[in-house]
C-alpha cells in the first residue's frame, strides 16, 4: 500500500465522522473517525502500475498444490471448465504473448476466456485476493495468491514450470499477457466529445403498444438470499429495537442457520429449491437414517467434488472446524428448519 494512498484515506474518512458528528440533528451520534486498521484493511486495492501491491512471492509449484485443493472443484483441473464459470485459460497463443494482442477475440464464435481478455495483470491479482475462493474469499495468504496467479499464468503458457511469482517480478510478467495491448481509449465512452463508435439511427415506426419481459431472473434463484425486507435496518439504528422487524425475526434464526449464511452455503443452495446445487430439505430427503450418513456427509463437505447431484461441483470446505461442519449437516438432515 503507498504512503499517500494511505494518507489520503485516513484523512478521507476523518472528514466524513467530522462532517457527520457537525451536522447534529438526525445525524446526531452517527459515525465515527475509522481506526488505521479498518482503513488498511478496506484499502488493499493494487492498481496497474503495481502501486499497492503487498511483498510476497509464490512458485507454479505451490500454486498447483493451491490450485488443487481449492480452486479445481469449480474451475477444472486445468483452469477449461465452463461449468460453474466462464473458462479461465484457453484462447491464447504463443503469437499472442510475442505482439499482445489476442487473434482468437476478433472470432465471435470463440468462448472468451479470462487469459484472453486480461490486459494487466494486478486485475487478476486484485480479484484472486479480494473474491476466492468463493466460498472463502480472502482466506488466502498474500504468498498463496502470488502462487496460484502464477499456476494460472503457466496453465496458459504464459510462465515456465519453473517461475516465481513476486511483487518484484509481477512488472516482468506483465509484458508476457497475451492482451497486454487490448486496452484502448480511442472510443465514444472513454471521451464525451469525441465521435461514438457506433451509428444506430433511432427506429421510431411500427412500433408495438405491447410490451413483454424477455429476461427474467431465473425462477429457482427467486429468494436465494431470503426475505430481503426483514433484512433492513434503519440507518439510526445499531441494534434491533424492541418490536422491529429485525428483532421478530432474529429468534427465528437458529444458530445453525446464521453458521450456513456465514460460511457462504446459500451461495449454491436453497432450503426448499436448488440454485447451483440441491435445495437442503432435497439433500435431507435422501439421505435421512442412512447409516454413518453424517460422516460422510462431513467428509463431502470437506473434499468437494461433482457428480452426486449433477456436473455443477462443490469447492471444499477444508478451513471449516470440525464442530461447525458436524453442526452443518445435522441442521441439513434435520431438514434446515
Amino acid at each position: 500500500m503507498s504512503r499517500w494512498r494511505s494518507a489520503a484515506a485516513l484523512a478521507l474518512a476523518a472528514l466524513v465522522a467530522s462532517t457527520i458528528a457537525r451536522a447534529g440533528g438526525d445525524y446526531a451520534g452517527v459515525g465515527r473517525a475509522a481506526t488505521p486498521a479498518e482503513v488498511a484493511a478496506w484499502d488493499i486495492d493494487v492498481r496497474p502500475d503495481f502501486k499497492g501491491l503487498p511483498p510476497g512471492s509464490g512458485s507454479v509449484a505451490q500454486g498447483q498444490k493451491v490450485w488443487e485443493s481449492k480452486c479445481e472443484s469449480c474451475h477444472g483441473t486445468f483452469g477449461e471448465s465452463n461449468e460453474v464459470f466462464t473458462p479461465i485459460v484457453g484462447g491464447t497463443t504463443a503469437e499472442d504473448i510475442r505482439t499482445g494482442h489476442v487473434k482468437s477475440l476478433l472470432n465471435p464464435e470463440v468462448q472468451r476466456t479470462t487469459l484472453m481478455k486480461l490486459a494487466t495483470l494486478s486485475t487478476l491479482w486484485d480479484y484472486i485476493r479480494r473474491a476466492m475462493p468463493w466460498n472463502a474469499p480472502k482466506s488466502l495468504t498474500t504468498d498463496e495468491v502470488y502462487a496460484v496467479t502464477a499456476y494460472i499464468l503457466n496453465l496458459g503458457d504464459i510462465l515456465p514450470n519453473d517461475f516465481v511469482l513476486s511483487d518484484r517480478t509481477m512488472a516482468q510478467v506483465q509484458a508476457r499477457l497475451p492482451n497486454r495491448n487490448g486496452l484502448t481509449r480511442d472510443h465514444g465512452l472513454w471521451d464525451v466529445h469525441a465521435k461514438a463508435d457506433v451509428a444506430n439511427v433511432a427506429c421510431m415506426k411500427d412500433c408495438t403498444n405491447e410490451v413483454r419481459i424477455t429476461s427474467a431472473f431465473p425462477e429457482q434463484a427467486k429468494g436465494s438470499h431470503g426475505e430481503l425486507a426483514a433484512q433492513y435496518r434503519h440507518f439510526e439504528e445499531t441494534a434491533p429495537h424492541a418490536g422491529s422487524v429485525l428483532a421478530e425475526s432474529a429468534g427465528s434464526v437458529t444458530a445453525a442457520a446464521q453458521l450456513a449464511r456465514s460460511s457462504g452455503c446459500f451461495f449454491c443452495h436453497g432450503v426448499d429449491h436448488p440454485i447451483v446445487g440441491p435445495g437442503f430439505r432435497a439433500i435431507a430427503e435422501r439421505y435421512r437414517g442412512r447409516p454413518r450418513i453424517e460422516a460422510t456427509l462431513e467428509a463431502k463437505l470437506r473434499t468437494g467434488g461433482a457428480g452426486t447431484w449433477g456436473a455443477a461441483a462443490m469447492p471444499p470446505n477444508s478451513e471449516l472446524a470440525d464442530r461447525d461442519a458436524r453442526e452443518l449437516i445435522q441442521w441439513v438432515l434435520s431438514g434446515a428448519p
